[in-house]
Order: structure tokens, then sequence, then C-alpha cells
């Protein structure tokens, strides 16, 4: 004959007040039960015997079970509530941050009653810091603290506040006696702990357990409010654990399973809360299951139920890449393997302890991370990795995790190589002070063996070891036990990165980028990490560096805009409208972290906004310093690759471009001064970026948004011979002598371009031809010319009694009395059928340049212009002069010059991988 229980699920506490009922009662439950609507498809081993409140009334049998109805036995019925296994189950775990408010606590209820699930499992913590205070009870009392009878009222106070708020009438009286009734039970134990000066483990333990009991309880009772069939189970009378070492249990699962069977036979309702953290042991004594306790019961109890799947709800949107705190680029993971959550863990990640993974890998129940405060959050899966999962770069890097304050021990020594049992004493010495050994590394060559240990456990390890290899270090076969204090771990975790070519290289690639020195390196061949050890000082720099080259596009680039004038404004206002369209078509993630102007500049760790950065530079902005904002860049290890854009004209901030370069920043510019600068300069400046891998683009200094530069290249890396170069490189000067024609001045026209924008503030500046002969002496370098600035004679076209007006002003005032002479020049030219030009000339052949006032015959290209057009004809050996390469197009104005900087910025993104 079989066992039938029948229970009532309207109080958390009935199995505190179980009362025997006759046979004829139980009789008539049953055949009132049988003809229930919800047992009509029922087979009769999964009767559903324990039914609400509500149906017993329905069923006319409220007299045989009072609100806190107990279990009976009757032999002469064979009718058992088996535990049924599988899908039907979900089991949902709440931490002490969900459950730290009644409020909350409703909201936890209100996500169990939403959920679909036939049978639902309920695991939740203490409310929050509830543990740290019950612990702080014991403490107080064993350490003869009289102010643990404070720290326990302050206890009843939260909890029976917190009733108070969620619970009322019948309920709440039920909870606040049951709350009464602990209360005065802890208090006497603790009274007893107070008088002896020590508490055992299992005092200690059934204290702290109280926590969960009444947290549950109050979601019990919240849950049953809405009429849902509920049960509270104390997991003390189920989960069954043995110790296994300090502070570790391992359950008993075949024990722990027959309890939960016999529990729920007695009470199968379709939702049981139950308590995280506590358990017993197999001699019936409270205890409970150490760290990340209630994780671990919600895992052993969905093993035990074969559950669909395991959800553990916190505070945090899932798991995330690497730790947000951090690194600010952390992005949630949507899946992750076991293995890959056990590894993370183990390298401190805030994931799961291992152990919470152990009870459901076996069975491939999924654990799914998830947030309570952010329901629209689809969280993070942890489940059996697909087999067909692509091995990429993305798919085998999953995150990163460090461990910190760690030192290494390094045991090195001639005498090791091929002695049997070196690495047995050494680790035998470790293993008898107790001390965790973190990781491992040892040289094919076995002359050395290095491994991290807590920081707080070195000395012991560094004592043990001098003291059992004394004779060695004494005869020389060991030459040092050397401990390496201030370290920390770096781990790149993911599946199957060995087996990836190229992961390892890009990682060790990031790191030598940010500059971090690696002292050690492990890798396993389950292949599921690769651990380095490095400075703690380092370790947040290494983390967003290696982190960024996964996780970021692969060519993010972070920008420094060094001068917010008309280029360096027209520049960010075409990134505005790009960098979205960049990012999701090409994978270039352009970030400008900093704009410095004259006096004010604007940093961001992150990137700066935008769409809003004028006003930013004027309300947040900091005094400019070039030094910092340089420091900043460069200092920034989110990003793998820095750029700093020169908007500017000057002198001093190009005589910086090698120290940047040094630092392994690129530059892009459009400012001439470096390239036309003093040769020597130029020359360490250019042998600088061919030997190193840091990238200096100046497109833009000799024809804007023209591929002149390029083109010139172009022709040199394929074996053309450059015999000259001519061309009109100036926007301004090609304006005003296309337009300076029939019966105009020259002065009127120099004040039309003047009023375009199209000259310098002072025209003097674009007729001297300065400008030009900066252009000239970039091209003949290029050429491969050893020629100075000074080398190129320079026609200018300020007049001599000009130069030394005061200002603008003055000499545009003054101008108009030269007009007669430009109109003779022009006249001359018009009657000969030719025009007149600005120009400058490279003669590579003689090793020369020049920059002159030109007349060209009216079918000339350089007669064809329009507006501001700049043209540059290159006559090589593969282009003569009959029909020498040509490129024409803008040659002024913000838009093409920034968009020209805009070129050398994609430019640069192609050289570091992104799709061309």
């Amino acid at each position: 004959m079989r066992t039938l229980a029948v229970a009532s699920h309207v109080s958390p506490s009935a199995a505190a007040r179980r009362r025997p009922r006759s046979s004829a009662s139980v009789r008539e439950v049953v055949s009132q039960c049988l003809k229930c609507e919800r047992n009509q498809d029922r087979p009769l081993g999964a009767l559903r015997i324990g039914c609400s409140q509500g149906s017993l009334q329905r069923h006319g049998s409220k007299n045989l079970l009072t609100p806190a109805a107990a279990a009976v036995s009757v032999e002469q019925i064979e009718v058992s509530t088996y535990l049924p296994k599988g899908d039907m189950w979900s089991v949902h775990k709440f931490g002490g941050t969900c459950m730290g408010t009644p409020q909350r606590i409703q909201n936890v209820a209100d996500v169990v009653l939403g959920d679909s699930s036939e049978r639902k499992l309920i695991i939740v913590s203490a409310m929050s810091k509830v543990t740290d205070m019950m612990y702080n009870l014991v403490h107080k009392a064993q350490s003869r603290d009289d102010s643990y009878t404070e720290a326990l009222e302050k206890v009843f106070e939260k909890h029976m506040s917190a009733a108070k708020d969620l619970l009322d009438g019948e309920d709440l009286a039920r909870f606040l006696s049951q709350l009464h009734s602990d209360i005065s039970n802890l208090r006497a134990m603790l009274r007893a702990i107070y008088i002896a000066g020590h508490a055992t483990e299992s005092f200690s333990e059934f204290v702290v357990g109280h926590g969960e009991l009444w947290s549950s309880q109050m979601l019990c009772y919240a849950i049953q409010k809405s009429g849902a069939s509920c049960s509270w189970m104390d997991t003390r009378e189920v989960l069954v654990v043995k110790p296994s070492g300090p502070d570790m249990v391992d359950p008993d699962y075949m024990e722990s399973e027959k309890r939960l069977q016999k529990w729920f036979s007695r009470q199968p309702a379709e939702i049981i809360i139950a308590t995280g953290f506590i358990a017993s042991t197999p001699e019936n004594i409270p205890t409970t299951l150490k760290r990340d306790g209630s994780d671990f019961s919600a895992a052993i109890i969905g093993s035990l139920v074969r559950a669909r799947q395991v959800t553990i709800w916190t505070d945090v949107d899932g798991v995330f890449s690497a730790d947000p705190r951090k690194v600010s680029e952390a992005v949630i993971l949507s899946t992750l393997s076991y293995q890959e959550a056990w590894e993370m863990s183990y390298f401190g990640a805030n994931v799961l302890h291992p152990r919470t993974i152990i009870p459901v890998m076996k069975d491939n129940i999924p654990i799914v991370i998830r947030n309570m405060f952010n329901l629209s959050a689809p969280g993070t899966m942890i489940c059996k990795q697909p087999a067909n999962e692509d091995a990429d770069l993305d798919a085998c890097v999953k995150s990163f995790a460090t461990i910190d304050k760690l030192a290494l021990v390094n045991v090195e020594g001639t005498g090791m190589a091929g002695v049997p049992g070196t690495a047995n004493a050494i680790f035998s010495a470790v293993k008898d002070v107790g001390a965790n050994v973190i990781m491992i590394s040892q040289a094919s060559s076995e002359h050395s063996i290095c491994f991290a240990v807590p920081e707080k456990e070195v000395a012991a390890v560094s004592a043990a070891l001098h003291a059992r290899f004394r004779e060695a270090l004494a005869a020389g076969r060991l030459s040092k036990v050397e401990v390496i204090q201030g370290c920390s771990i770096l781990a790149a975790v993911g599946l199957r990165m060995a087996s990836t070519p190229g992961v390892s290289a890009i990682l060790f690639d990031a790191l030598a980028k940010a500059n971090i020195n690696v002292r050690a390196i492990a890798q396993g061949c389950s292949e599921y990490n690769i651990t380095v050890v490095l400075k703690q000082e380092d370790c947040v720099r290494a983390l967003r560096a290696a982190h960024s080259r996964f996780f970021l596009s692969k060519t993010t680039l972070a920008v420094g805009i060094i001068g917010p004038g008309l280029i360096g404004a027209t520049l960010l206002n075409q990134l505005k409208e790009q960098v979205a369209v960049l990012k999701e078509n090409m994978n270039i993630d352009v970030r400008v972290i900093g704009i410095t102007g004259a006096s004010r500049m604007l940093l961001s760790d992150a990137g700066v906004e935008l769409t809003s950065w004028k006003e930013n530079l004027q309300q947040e902005a900091k005094p400019a310093d070039l030094a910092n904002f340089v420091r900043h860049l460069s200092e920034n290890h989110v990003f793998p690759n820095k750029v700093l854009v020169d908007c500017t004209a000057d002198a001093n901030v190009a005589s910086h471009y090698y120290d940047w370069l040094k630092k392994g920043i690129h530059v892009i510019t459009p400012n001439k001064k470096a390239n036309s600068g003093p040769l020597d300069q130029y020359l360490k400046l250019r042998t600088l970026q061919r030997a190193s891998y840091t990238h200096y683009f100046y497109e833009a200094t000799v024809g804007a948004g023209l591929p002149i530069i390029s083109t010139l290249r172009g022709l040199l890396e394929t074996g053309d011979k450059i015999l000259r170069i001519e061309g009109i490189f100036s926007g301004t000067l090609s304006y005003i002598f296309n337009n300076f024609e029939g019966t105009r001045s020259f002065s009127d026209v120099v004040t039309e371009a003047k009023e375009a924008g199209y000259t310098e503030p002072d025209p003097r500046d674009d007729l001297s031809g300065t400008d030009v002969a900066r252009k000239v002496i970039i091209l003949a370098r290029e050429s491969g010319l050893r020629l100075e600035l000074s080398d190129i004679p320079v026609e200018s076209l300020v007049p001599e009694a000009l130069k030394s007006c005061s200002s603008p002003d003055e000499f545009m005032q003054k101008l108009p009395s030269f007009d007669q002479d430009w109109a003779r020049q022009r006249h001359d030219a018009e009657a000969a059928g030719e025009v007149l030009r600005y120009v400058g000339v490279v003669e590579v052949l003689n090793k020369q340049g020049r920059v002159e006032l030109k007349r060209y015959k009216r079918d000339h290209p350089f007669a064809q212009l329009s507006g501001s057009d700049n043209i540059i004809a290159f006559t090589t050996s593969r282009y003569k002069e009959q029909q020498p390469l040509i490129v024409r197009g803008p040659g002024a104005g913000a838009e093409v010059t920034a968009g020209g900087v805009f070129c050398d910025i994609l430019r640069l993104a192609s050289y570091l991988g992104a799709p061309s």
C-alpha cells in the first residue's frame, strides 16, 4: 500500500502545524478531487490531491482542511503523487537585491506569476544585506559584544516593516507570529553563544540561514494573494550536502532526490517557493551551501527536476565581455558555453561560481542570467556550445577577466633541466603551506618554472621553497627563487582559441601597442583561455586594449582634432554626417575623443558628441594644453588606434609630429609646415615613419582634396621616372587669374576673392607665393630632391612698396595704385593669344624648383580653368611632354580641404584592416 499525502497550500509554515485526519475524511477529499476538472485528463499516479483553498471549497470539503491543514497518511488508499520531471519545470532564482524591499518582492511575485511554465520552482536569497547582518550577529555574540541584542532587533524590525508593507490580514498575522517565534529562538541561541564565547559551525549556519526563511515566506504569501497554487519549501528538508573541503560542500543527489519526492508527495503545488543557500547534512544538521549558495541551490534543484532552464535574476542585463567598471565599452554576451562561463568565473568575472554550473551542465540545462530591473533585456544564456558554431574570432574570444593582488614566483636553475621530480618538489612545498596556485608556466627547456599565487600567501611560499631547496641553492643547481610582487592576471576566454589562427597574435599585438610588458604566459590544451601575467598597474590598460581589439570594430580610430577653425570645423561636421554610415557599411568606428583650439580643449574617454561639439567646447572645455591633449589620446587604451589630425597652419604644432609618431600615434594633416620645413627634420620624420607601423598622411597639404601626393607616389612606386611637375597649386591665385580678364582691375578681383573667402585674412599671404613654394618643395622632396625652402626662387605678386603695409586693410587700400601695371601685363599676354597663370614648377632632372607668373597659350590645359580649380601636370618617362598626366579639380575651400583630410582618415582605416 502507498501513502497518500493531502495538503493545502495557503501557509508557508504548514509543515510545522500538521495534524492527522481520519480515513473517512481523506476518502471524501479524494472523492471530490477525482471529480475536479483539473484532474479529468490526469492518470491516477499524477492525480492532483492537494488543491488550493478555493478548489476545496468548490469540492465541498472546506470543513476538512483548515488554512493550516496538515499532511495525512492513509494506508487504505493506493494513490501516490509522483514528482514530475522535465521541461514542464522552470527554475528561477532571485538574489538579495531583487528581494531588497517589499515593492521588489511584489515585483518578483509578478514575474513568477507571469511565467507561463506549467510548474515553477522559485529559489530566493535573503533580503539585501540580511545575510551579512546575520553573520554579524554571530560575530558579536561570540565576541561577547552586548550590542548583538540591538543588532537582532534591527533584523526583526527590517522584516516586520517589510511584511507590513507587503502583506495584510491573516497572512500578515501568520508571518509575524512565525517571525516572533524565530527571533525568540535566535535570541536564546545567541545568548548561549554569548555565554560560551564560541559558536560552532552548525550553530552559526543555523543562524545565518534565517534570512532565506523569512524572505521566501513573504514571497509565498505575496503569490498566494493572487489565488495561485503555491507551496513553501524549507530546503533543509530536501537538500543534503556533504563537506568536501574548506568552505565547500558537495550535494548528495540521490538522497536529495528521494527527499524532494517525499516532500512533493505532500505538497504538489504548481509553484514552489524554496529557500536558497541553506541545506542539511546527512545527519540532518542545518548547514549552508557556502559562497554563492543560492545560485548553487537553484542549479541543484534544477538538476533534480530536470528543468527546462534555470533563470538567475540579478541587477545586471547579463554577462559582460569584461568588467564594465573597468571597460566602458564592454558588451552583453548573448550566449556562453558552460566551459566559458566556468573559466570566466575562475578568473574573477562576476558570472557564476564554477560549482553552480556543474549540476546543470551534466543534464544540459541552460542557465539564463537576467536583470530583474530591466525585463526587456534578453540576458545571457549559458548552455552547451552548438557544435556547428563558426570558429571565427568573434566566436572564439568571448570575454576577458582579471585577477589582481598576485605575486609571481620564479624558480630557476640549470640543474632543473631533465631532473625528474623537480616540479613535484616545488608544488609539494607550496601545498604544505596551503597556498593557492592560480597559474603555472614552464619553458620547454625546463630551465625555469614560474607560477602565480595570491600576494598574501607568497611570503610563506617563498620561505617554504628556500627551506626545501636550501642545498640545491647552495650548490648552484638552482640559481634563484625569485618573487615578483604587484602582479595581475589577464585571461582571454573562449572556445577553440588555439585552433583559430591569429588569436594570440591579435592579443599580444594589442598589449604591445598599449606598451604592456608580459611577464608570463600560459595556455592549456583545452583551448579555453590564454592567460598572461603582467604588472598590476598595467592591468586596466591591458584589459581595455585587449578588449577593444576583439569587441570594437577592427578599425576603431580614436581621433584628436587640433584646430577647430574653418577646416577643422568642416571636418567635424563631415564626420558627424558619416560616422554611422562608416560603422554600418565599412566596420570603421571613428571616435573623436578630443578637440583643442588655441585656448580651450574638449576631452572625452568614449567619444565627443559630434552633434553638439561646438556648444560643449564652450561650456565644458578645459584650458588648452597640447601636451595634456596628446597624453589624453595616447593613454586611452580602450581604442587600439590613435590618430591626431592637425588642421592648423602652425609650425609649432607641426614640430611635434616626430614625437607623436614615435609614441605610436598616427598623424594626418593639411598643415604644410612639417614637410616644407628644415630638410633634416623632414628626413628624420619620414625615416621614422617608414621604419615604424605608424602612418603619416598629408594628401591635403598640396592639392586640398585632389590626389596629388598619392598620384606621385603611385608613379614612383611602380617604377616610373618623374621628369617634371608643373601646376597651378593655389586655388586663391587660380581664382584671381581666371577672373582677371576683360576690363576688370586686378584690385577688384583680389577684393572679390577676399570677400568670397578664397584668400587668407591678409591677401599678401597668398600673393607672396610662399604657400605655392611650400607645395613645390613638398613635391620636390617626394620626388627625391633634397631641397630647402630657401632653394626655391619665388616671384612674389606683392608690390615691393606694399610689403611693409601695417595691416591687410592698408594693403587693400593701396593695391589699386598698381592696377595699371597689371593691366599692361594682361594686355601684352592677350595680344600674344596667351593668359597669365601663377605656377609652381619642379624640374626633377635639373634638381630645381621655382614659383613664377607665366604666360600660356589659350589652348593650353592651364588656360582652360575656371573658378578656383587647381591643375597639376606630371611629365614622366611614361607620360611625355606632349601628353602629361593631368590632375585637375577644386583646390581651395574648407569643404574640399576637409574632404581631403577625411579621405586620409579612411585611407588610414584601410591600412589598418578596414574593407576596401
